[in-house]
């Protein structure tokens, strides 16, 4: 007969109450805004709250905006460091570690001290400053995004690489008269999709709810909104919480929709 595993069940048990625990504590506070009664009012005034749809709308986009970003960066550097640099690959992986290492606080103001005056040379303007409007600010929260989240991004990328035969396709698709764009776009790509799904989620999640870079920026991000609702309200931030982790998880239960059945097509590709 076949033992019980019950420490195994025990360990499983435990993760699994180290996890629930601290959601059902935040849900059954959430839910007590009036005294001895359980009811919604929390979640109705967060989301009735018209900064609460301006900041995670905006977000969002951001989120986009860093996803695309990191996949036009990331993806051409990784395939090309594959397939032609493979000495390289370890340079690329401590760069992508740095984000580790250097804390959000020290990005952000690099970025501003860098790129908060125009760059001048001979008396020509090169780069004008690029906190000074709404777009360009913009525009170096996504680089600071993209940033935080090349770690994760990178090696999503990196994992699905190793998962084909690089070499292979791209010389079958050369053989076959595709050029490069064509090779990167219609074959490496797809063969990519779960591990590009991967890093989205990932890349999205931290996106949504990141405090410094949008803080110090001051741009009308959701992190500096949940933070600043948690200094003058209590049961609301608390709904807002479970709500993002429930979106989370939903765009997780997506992806493994999405993505069910690729791993078995992306390896048959490779081979």
């Amino acid at each position: 007969m076949r033992r019980f595993p019950l420490w195994s069940w025990f360990w499983i048990l435990l993760g699994a109450l180290y996890f629930i625990l601290p959601l059902y504590g935040t849900l059954a506070f959430s839910l007590r805004i009036r005294r001895d009664v359980l009811s919604l009012d929390a979640y109705v005034n967060a989301l009735t709250d018209p900064e609460f749809l301006r900041t995670f709308v905006f977000s969002n986009q951001m989120a986009v905006m860093t996803i695309i970003v990191s996949i036009l960066l990331i993806v051409p550097t990784a395939y090309w460091a594959h397939l032609r640099l493979p000495q390289v690959r370890p340079v690329l992986e401590f760069v992508t570690l740095m984000p580790f290492v250097i804390p959000a606080i020290i990005l952000v103001f690099g970025l501003i001290k860098s790129y908060s005056r125009s760059l001048t040379i001979a008396g020509v303007t090169i780069l004008p400053a690029l906190t000074n409007s709404v777009f360009s600010t913009n525009i170096l929260l996504i680089a600071g995004y993209v940033v935080l989240c090349l770690p994760y991004m990178y090696r999503s990328v990196d994992n699905g690489l190793r998962a084909m035969d690089v070499r292979t396709l791209t010389e079958a698709a050369q053989s076959l008269g595709a050029g490069w764009p064509t090779i990167l776009f219609r074959i490496i790509l797809p063969n990519l999709r779960t591990a590009l799904l991967s890093g989205a989620l990932l890349t999205f999640s931290i996106v949504v709810g990141e405090l410094t870079l949008a803080t110090f920026l001051a741009r009308p991000a959701f992190g500096p909104y949940l933070a600043l609702l948690g200094n003058h309200r209590a049961y609301e931030p608390a709904a807002l919480s479970l709500i993002s982790f429930l979106l989370t998880w939903a765009a997780l239960g997506v992806i493994q929709l999405v993505t069910r059945g690729s791993s078995q097509s992306q390896i048959a590709g490779g081979r």
